[in-house]
């Protein structure tokens, strides 16, 4: 028979038997790698340290005022500012301040530079975002709250805790003094725009105010009043006009009672006796009829000069003057009777009575001429200086009618320049009114962040103290080391397994030879050598698990008591 290669001979198919007889066959390489993987497995969960996470939750705090009211200078999102915010915080600088307050990361430090420390520190940091309690699952926060959360990862949960509450701190600082820092920055931006557009403004109303100066009278802005002005003097004119007729009237009215005056003192001579008693006797009276009736007729061709004969201060002149006359004819009746009656009792006297002379009577009428003489020439006198002062106020309102005229033909020739001020005025006012209303905005929303009732951070949820570790999962970092080790062993048991061809039963005789088996012969040992491999064996077995135990429990000893 020609001998048979080996490696070209199929195996044939295992059973569950066959699988028994491998496990029995190369235990060691199994159990061997899986209680070594198991000793590595319980060594490197209790060595590896704790991990604690400690968090906590800032809620963003609203806007206290209505926004209708009050605005505010910061129009960035929140989520956008804690971005920010957090590019500052978790800076190199502040963390190296943070790892140096706390003293974290000890043996980091001793061979690490500090930015690989600081590296890791914000690795270890979580920065959630910004959204509503309620997507966060947090019982404590109210339906509609908007918050993020912080969480820093170390082994020691006292400072992790106390990282996190001076993280949350420094966020809350950094909000108030960036928002302060955004509103002074506004308002002094928007004073400075106030300032130039009040500059500009004044420079316009200079400008104007010059202009106006320079063409008093002459501004198109003008002509309403000019014309106005014209109007006013045209209707004082009329007036004044109409005055002067009626004084020139009455200066008339007096010359002519002043020739009647003069006529009467011609005409007057020296009374006969009767004559002479009745003025005495008149004069006894008290009462100058004559004057009196002269008096109201001259007033009521006055009044009929400038009124109706049916107006009231007509009548009444009237019914004075028929008054007076009545009392007069009365009076010169009785002065009649008076002279009869006394020119009877004469006749009755002697022939040689003294009588008394009459020119008494007459120099007094002459006195009486000559006063009202005087008073009408005064009259007329006031009268002339009251003509004159209308013909002045007449000139004096022609003079400036002229004037008010030329102004406002010339007002076209300056109107495209005035204009334009205007209109520049216009739009500068409009800017300065503009920056005026942003600037007192501004600073309303600067004094909102001062009294701190602009949207602030506060915190919602203090931070934590953990109290269990998140890493590491010892139990599952053990079953998933043990189940490797039990794999690796699996894997070194098929290897051997695979490398070793020869017969193992009485199944592998007959399914490679194709013949029958007649018997078999047990293999031959001497004891002696059989029981030293045991004891070898099993004394290696027993180093493996004692040593594999006290490095197990000498590791959970360390870790309680270094976590004590």
């Amino acid at each position: 028979m020609q001998p048979q290669d080996n490696f070209s001979v199929p195996r044939r198919a295992l059973d569950v038997e066959d699988y028994i007889d491998i496990v029995r066959r190369h235990r060691s390489w199994i159990f061997g790698p899986t209680f070594a993987a198991l000793v590595i497995a319980v060594v490197t969960a209790y060595l590896w340290p704790d991990t604690y996470v400690s968090q906590a939750t800032i809620k963003v705090v609203p806007q206290q005022l209505p926004e209708n009211f009050v605005q505010s200078t910061v129009n960035q999102q929140i989520s956008d500012r804690i971005n920010a915010m957090a590019q500052s915080i978790l800076s190199r600088s502040t963390l190296t301040t943070i790892v140096q307050t706390y003293g974290l990361y000890p043996r980091e430090r001793s061979r690490l530079p500090i930015e690989d420390v600081v590296e890791k520190m914000r690795k270890d940091i979580t920065l959630g975002s910004v959204v509503s309690m309620g997507a966060m699952g947090n019982a404590s926060g109210r339906p509609g709250t908007t918050a993020f959360q912080i969480q820093f990862a170390y082994e020691n949960r006292n400072l992790a805790q106390k990282v996190v509450d001076n993280l949350a701190s420094r966020f809350i600082d950094s909000n108030a003094r960036e928002r302060s820092a955004i509103g002074f920055g506004t308002q002094q931006f928007l004073k400075d725009q106030w300032d130039q557009s009040k500059r500009e403004l004044d420079a316009i109303e200079t400008r104007l105010a010059t202009f106006r100066q320079q063409n008093l009278g002459h501004l198109p802005d003008e002509r309403e009043s000019n014309l106005g002005q014209l109007s006013a003097l045209q209707a004082r004119m009329g007036t004044i006009n109409n005055s002067l007729s009626r004084v020139n009237q009455e200066k008339l009215l007096l010359e002519t009672q002043l020739r009647i005056y003069k006529d009467q003192l011609k005409g007057l001579k020296e009374p006969s006796a009767e004559q002479a008693a009745a003025l005495a006797k008149a004069d006894r009276s008290g009462t100058d009829w004559d004057g009196e009736v002269r008096t109201l007729e001259n007033q009521l061709i006055v009044l009929r000069e400038r009124y109706k004969d049916t107006h009231p201060d007509v009548l009444r002149a009237q019914s004075l003057l028929n008054a007076a006359k009545r009392s007069r004819d009365q009076a010169a009746k009785q002065v009649l009777d008076d002279t009869k009656k006394q020119q009877d009792e004469q006749a009755k006297k002697p022939e040689n009575a003294p009588v008394r002379s009459t020119n008494a009577a007459y120099v007094r009428e002459v006195r009486d001429l000559d006063s009202s003489i005087k008073q009408v020439t005064g009259q007329i006198a006031a009268k002339e200086l009251e003509s004159q002062e209308y013909q002045r106020e007449l000139k004096d309102a022609d003079n400036r009618m002229k004037k008010i005229q030329a102004a406002v033909e010339t007002i076209p020739l300056g109107e495209k320049q005035y204009s334009e001020l205007q209109r520049d005025r216009d739009l500068a006012k409009a800017k300065f009114n503009e920056d005026s209303l942003k600037l007192g905005k501004s600073a309303a929303g600067q004094e909102m962040e001062n009294r701190k009732q602009g949207e602030t951070l506060e915190i919602l949820d203090a931070a934590s103290l953990p109290q269990t570790p998140t890493e590491p999962k010892r139990p599952i970092l053990i079953a998933l080391g043990t189940g490797l080790g039990l794999l690796i062993g699996i894997g070194f048991a098929g290897a051997r397994e695979l490398k070793d061809t020869s017969l193992k039963n009485l199944k592998d005789v007959r399914a490679y030879t194709q013949l029958a088996v007649l018997g078999s012969i047990p293999l031959l040992e001497n004891d002696l050598v059989v029981r030293r491999r045991r004891r070898l064996a099993w004394l290696a077995w027993s180093v493996a698990c004692v040593a594999g135990l006290a490095i197990m429990s000498g590791s959970v000893v360390y870790y309680y008591a270094t976590k004590a």
